[in-house]
């Protein structure tokens, strides 16, 4: 774009490109203390939700635990203060309302003047604060009266979240005890079926080389045939059947062997069927996964290793097996976050994990909803845990992060 003006030639106006190295910087992200020095456009409607949420918890009544229970006089100051809020904002809306058109509000409004625009901002902070206070006082010491209250209960209460309190608490032995078995489960079997499923994988991608002799080329077929079987059926039952068979076949067998049930127990117990299976189990799965990130290494990298003079096995190795595990690890690690989840199945052999020990809670005291709330969330806790540091794990690989995760089951 050119100007000219009346006294010289035409001048170029555009702007000075940017340095090397400037074009393609990202623009920084804001400290939490630069964001506060700021001046923000919707101030009134953001910070008067706040003050709705703060004044509803100024009308719930108080606990034993509330600091502002014998502070009548300030806690009445600090909740119209909220109020006050409410109504300056209702007065900036009319105001804009009938200033819409073009920028009269910006250049006409008091409350756009630069000295009114900072006390808004200086008064928000106030009305949060406030917010926060009441938040505290009502939600967080009335949570932590509940606690205590239900636990000092000689009999389960009527209410919901006490009654929760009351049987989690007085039964957190075996809650416990069921959420380290969850754990230990989902953490062990993931790490045995990752080594199972790269040995199933190299037999499921053998293909028949023109040196093999006719032994070598038997046992590739008999190798890749037992791998493709060996999905199919574990892919195709649920681990719930899965887990039965594979806890009342090992006990069938050691029980063949004149062995008493207390000798069978401690050889053969339930929280071993229980590993054996989500390993067995994950393993089918790992391998498809595992298969899939070796099919994606490009062709041209194995043909360029056998040019080079390395055999088959050397081949795939040290150059496609490395590639196509960084490939498939946002995959593979998802196996952990399902297994969590999926190890409840379990329960059905008795394994006294996350699912067993809510489902004796309930049983002992007759009530259901409580402890299956309860147990939903402690899932919903292990699974964000988990895929949180799944995502740092590929993140630091350098890998695409894990996305929505399904159940294998």
């Amino acid at each position: 774009m050119s100007s000219t003006d009346s006294s010289g030639p035409t001048t170029n106006t555009r702007p000075p490109e940017p340095a090397q190295g400037q074009e393609s910087a990202a623009p920084k992200k804001k400290s939490l203390a630069a964001f506060f020095r700021e001046d923000h456009r919707y101030v009134f409607l953001g910070t008067s939700v706040i003050a709705l949420i703060g004044i509803w918890f100024g009308r719930q009544p108080h606990s034993e635990w509330s600091f502002l229970a014998h502070s009548y006089a300030a806690e009445f100051v600090l909740y119209y203060l909220m109020v006050a809020w409410i109504a300056v904002s209702l007065v900036a809306l009319v105001n804009k309302l009938l200033k819409w058109k073009g920028d009269a509000y910006a250049e006409t409004s008091p409350f756009k003047k630069p000295g009114a625009v900072k006390i808004e901002r200086y008064c928000s902070y106030v009305v949060w604060a406030i917010a926060l206070l009441f938040f505290i006082d009502r939600a967080v010491m009335g949570t932590c009266d509940l606690i205590t209250t239900s636990i000092a209960q000689s009999k389960n209460p009527q209410d919901f979240l006490s009654s929760s309190v009351f049987m989690i608490y007085n039964s957190r032995a075996v809650f416990l005890q069921g959420i380290g078995t969850t754990v230990a489960l989902a953490l062990f079997g993931t790490i045995i079926a990752f080594f199972l499923a790269l040995l199933l994988v190299f037999l499921r991608i053998q293909v028949i080389d023109r040196t093999d002799n006719d032994f070598i080329r038997f046992l590739k077929v008999v190798g890749s045939s037992f791998a493709k079987i060996y999905s199919a059926v574990i892919r195709g039952t649920p681990m719930m059947i899965q887990g039965l068979i594979i806890y009342f076949f090992g006990f069938s067998v050691l029980r063949g062997t004149g062995m008493s049930v207390s000798q069978i127990s401690g050889i053969w117990s339930t929280f071993t069927a229980g590993l054996v299976t989500i390993s067995l189990n994950s393993t089918a799965y790992m391998m498809e996964v595992l298969r899939g990130g070796i099919g994606a290494v490009d062709k041209g990298q194995t043909e360029a290793a056998r040019s080079l003079g390395l055999s088959q096995w050397q081949a795939m190795s040290k150059v496609v097996f490395p590639q196509g595990i960084k490939n498939s690890i946002p995959a593979l690690s998802n196996e952990l976050v399902i297994n969590i989840k999926d190890s409840s199945v379990l329960s059905v052999i008795g394994v006294v994990d996350l699912m067993f020990a809510t489902t004796t809670i309930s049983g002992k005291y007759y009530k259901q909803m409580e402890v299956y709330v309860v147990a939903a969330l402690v899932y919903l806790c292990l699974t964000m845990i988990a895929s949180k540091l799944l995502t740092m794990l590929s993140k630091r690989l350098e890998v695409q992060a894990p996305g929505t995760v399904p159940s294998s089951n």
